[in-house]
């Protein structure tokens, strides 16, 4: 396929640097925020599963992994944001063949990143799981999940990288469509290991893996039939220098960013640990609902990060600052609904993962808290996502490492060593994000004003 007609086709699906703004973000940030919340729902049901129908300690096995889970996640997230930009970046300004050779570069990279990690993963699983403080009646739940889990991760990792390449063409449909028939495979099995085969955790765990693999299977035969510049040819994966060390530059700092907040979460969740194991199964329950208000504001993050990187890449910077701005706009909107209804339904909710009262009460304090205080993620992650956007992820990586993880780790060996309470843990989650979200602001009208000209046309 020659250049030129490469070049016609860029961008098509669909063109985000002209145009109406409101309706493209929603067409885009839709199916994100559905691929999240069936992603979420997929893997509650591993928590569901082993709380209804095997043990308390295995429910609690399964959500004492959970800020371990999410570190890997939003890591492996973060970095594929480097694909994101740099193609994205490509896109707008017409380069067919540097965007192809990005394309290459990411796959071969999550193969062979995936692939380590999941290795090392099962090495050190028993210190992870010693390092949480995870009881001992649960300690070998823990770690069977734990392993098994990073069994999955180089499915995980292509999966995400995958999901990012069609993101920075503007595609957030395909990766929705492949997790959701992913995602169905896994509520399947949880049902058949658990109840047919009388299995646990270790049952939930290899559904899950299963589904991952089908999930990323699926997207990569998607990659090798697209008829445009993101188009895999698996015998021309390699990986360019150039390219890898562009992807890094934006995707670690990301990485790092979005891993922040679940180092953080380890510290909270071994102080979570030392409440018992009633405490730790409401945690686990409520993290299974009020996600859904963050999952929101996520999709609109990703969003943010395309649509400012094909319109920077194109040196439309006054189109930047107008996406920003409605961008927030939707956001808020859509976050402030989704979060008035959990909060309505969140004891009918929590009752599905448990029947015991004490759990439900507990969990019902911690949604309570979260989903208050989730217009502010709005503010910190939106922005983080637009400063990514124009290629800028040092920023927000170092304020979020100094305002969320600082902030939070103090409070748990400090004051949480004072009032040793439900209460006195929950309560750092807004209070790290309010001081996140102010640093975050200077931090983007800063960047904004260097990169993004307001007479630029």
């Amino acid at each position: 396929m020659s250049n030129s007609l490469l070049k016609k086709r860029i961008p098509s699906d669909p063109d985000l640097t002209s145009g109406t703004i409101v309706d493209k973000v929603l067409l885009f940030a839709i199916p994100l925020m559905l691929t999240s919340m069936l992603q979420q729902l997929f893997n509650a049901t591993d928590i569901a599963v082993v709380g209804k129908f095997a043990s308390m300690e295995a429910m609690a096995a399964v959500g004492s992994n959970t800020p371990v889970v999410s570190l890997l996640g939003n890591f492996f997230v973060g970095i594929s944001v480097g694909t994101n930009v740099l193609i994205a970046h490509n896109i707008g300004a017409r380069e067919p063949d540097k965007a192809k050779s990005a394309v290459r570069t990411s796959m071969a990279f999550a193969l062979a990143a995936g692939v380590f990690v999941g290795v090392l993963g099962n090495i050190i699983a028993v210190p992870i799981i010693d390092l949480l403080g995870v009881p001992a009646e649960v300690k070998d739940y823990s770690v069977t999940y734990l392993r098994l889990y990073f069994s999955g991760v180089p499915f995980i990792m292509l999966y995400n990288f995958e999901a990012a390449i069609f993101r920075s063409n503007g595609n957030t449909r395909t990766p929705l469509i492949c997790l959701t028939i992913g995602g169905i495979f896994n509520v399947a099995a949880n049902l058949f290991f658990v109840l047919v085969l009388g299995m646990d955790v270790d049952g939930v765990a290899i559904a899950t893996v299963l589904a991952n693999a089908i999930s990323s299977m699926l997207l990569l035969h998607f990659l090798r039939n697209e008829d445009s510049v993101i188009h895999v040819n698996v015998s021309k994966i390699r990986i360019d220098k150039d390219d890898l060390t562009a992807i890094l530059k934006i995707g670690m700092p990301a990485g790092l960013q979005s891993a922040v907040f679940s180092i953080s979460n380890i510290c909270i969740q071994s102080a979570i640990n030392s409440l018992g194991a009633a405490y730790m199964a409401a945690s686990s329950a409520a993290f299974n609902i009020e996600i859904f208000g963050f999952f929101v504001v996520n999709a609109f993050t990703q969003t943010l990060v395309t649509f400012v990187g094909q319109n920077y890449g194109a040196g439309k910077y006054a189109r930047c600052r107008e996406v920003v701005r409605k961008t927030l706009l939707v956001s808020w909107t859509f976050t402030m609904v989704l979060s008035a209804l959990l909060l309505i339904f969140a004891r009918p909710l929590l009752g599905l993962f448990t029947n015991e009262p004490e759990v439900i009460e507990a969990g019902m304090l911690r949604v309570k808290l979260l989903l208050y205080a989730e217009t502010l993620n709005v503010l910190m992650d939106n922005l983080s996502g637009a400063m990514r956007g124009l290629g800028k992820s040092l920023v927000p990586a170092l304020t979020t490492l100094i305002c969320v993880c600082g902030v939070r780790i103090i409070w748990v060996f400090t004051g949480f060593q004072i009032y040793h309470t439900w209460l006195s843990i929950m309560i750092i989650f807004p209070v790290s994000w309010a001081v996140n979200a102010t640093f975050i602001i200077i931090g983007y009208i800063y960047t904004r004003n260097c990169m993004l000209p307001a007479e630029q046309k």
